[in-house]
């Protein structure tokens, strides 16, 4: 099957992922503004095509969080630095999971998020769009130095797909297509952006976000590179890693970047490939490190091969993010040693690429308005689960900055407030 792209926009210028018995692993009356850089919500008077609301950001969060809003009859400002999805919204491997997340405190977020992914799906043809699909999803060891073997030949093997012809052993179902699904996250997001922006009046600016101006601690406008100002009601900050190059940010809590590796490659004979996402447990052959890496069949023909990450500067400019090599190499390595249809010469090479997960010191999302700054919120720190949980924040937020508070899921946890301040400002 073949996805269909989203029409084109007319744009103005100016860790570990397992369900968890897997785991292993200003002053009032003064004006100044937020550089590159919560008191209880206020709800909107009157919310309606008047109010309006800036977001800040292009990724899954941002893109949600403007679709959400906008169907709620806002007036909405998107601003991103680059193109829409132009990082880890992207290049992440967009699968989804219903109960992975039971038991902590994001929990009751993914199941509400899971949910709203089903509907947009149905509302936006997401099978055809945008690559929805329920999966379901193994765990199984892979050894390097049983390669040449054939997988197990036990009963387990039955719930071993035929592509995975290397020496896994262990299969176990941890997600059932009731459970666990999938979506191309570059596809999602800029389908429910183009949706956005015709179906609901959401303007897209590109420009990169130098201050958020506050009068009287009150957010009012933003400021762009280049002098360029928006005016606003409110403004949401949904930047993933780069909401810690924010100075007031950055005095509440650190967010830092995560940056993870993954391959795209194109099987000769993708009708071989079945829905089936691999978690992996990879013992490499030369006796290193035991690895988590990941696997997604997508219903493009390609298949994702994820992992190898590591915690590292993140650049100012997303453009700017490059992998590792070694890294690569080793994905690769991993891709042939699980299928002999996905080993050089049997599959094509179509992207080497990098991210960067935006994470937290307590890995909790931070969503909730900023605390002394009336109307300006944050929404980031999803780590792997940005695209899982973009939907159910998106609604979310737009609930909280509409109404002043959320109905869809409890914010409480995952307040800025929490934190603290963590030095003077």
């Amino acid at each position: 099957m073949r996805l269909t792209s989203p029409p084109s926009l007319t744009l103005i210028s100016p860790p570990s992922r397992r369900p968890i018995q897997f785991l292993r692993r200003p002053s009032p009356n003064t004006t100044n503004t937020i550089r590159c850089s919560s008191s209880p919500p206020h709800a909107m008077d009157q919310p309606d095509s008047n109010r309006r609301v800036v977001v800040c950001g292009g990724g899954v969060i941002g893109v949600c969080t403007a679709y959400f809003l906008a169907k709620k009859g806002v007036s909405v400002t998107l601003i991103e630095k680059s193109f829409i999805a132009c990082a880890a919204s992207g290049k992440a491997g967009g699968f989804l999971a219903l109960d992975w997340c039971d038991g902590g405190p994001v929990g009751p977020l993914a199941r509400a998020s899971f949910n709203l992914h089903r509907t947009l799906a149905d509302e936006l043809d997401g099978a055809q769009s945008y690559g929805y699909r329920p999966l379901t999803t193994l765990s199984l060891t892979v050894a390097e130095s049983e390669l040449g073997n054939l997988p197990e030949s036990s009963s387990g093997a039955k719930k071993i797909p035929n592509w995975v012809d290397g020496p896994a052993r262990g299969p176990r179902t941890i997600g059932t297509t009731e459970t666990t699904a999938q979506v191309h996250p570059q596809l999602f997001t800029r389908t429910l952006i183009t949706k956005a922006v015709e179906g609901y009046g959401v303007e897209v600016v590109i420009g990169k976000v130098e201050a958020v101006a506050v009068e009287e601690g009150q957010a009012n406008s933003v400021v762009l590179e280049g002098g360029r100002v928006i005016e606003s009601d409110a403004v949401v900050l949904a930047l993933g890693p780069w909401c810690g190059k924010f100075e007031m940010l950055k005095s509440i809590f650190r967010v830092y970047g995560l940056r993870a590796h993954s391959i795209v490659l194109e099987p000769k004979r993708p009708d071989a490939i079945t829905p089936h996402a691999l978690f992996l447990s990879y013992l490499p052959g030369e006796g290193g490190k035991p690895m988590d890496p990941e696997v997604y069949p997508r219903p493009t023909g390609e298949v994702y091969v994820c992992g190898m990450s590591s915690e590292v500067e993140v650049p100012d400019d997303p453009e700017q993010i490059t992998g590792d090599p070694e890294s690569i190499r080793v994905l690769k390595r991993v891709a042939k040693t699980v299928s002999s249809h996905l080993a050089e010469g049997e599959a094509t090479v179509k992207a080497e690429q990098a991210c960067f997960l935006p994470c937290t010191d307590d890995s909790l999302p931070v969503i909730g308005e900023i605390p002394g700054v009336k109307g300006c919120f944050v929404a980031t720190g999803h780590s792997c689960w940005g695209i899982l949980n973009g939907p159910a924040t998106g609604a979310a937020m737009a609930e909280l900055v509409v109404d002043g508070e959320s109905s869809i899921v409890d914010l409480s946890r995952f307040s800025p407030a929490r934190f603290g301040r963590r030095r003077k400002m």
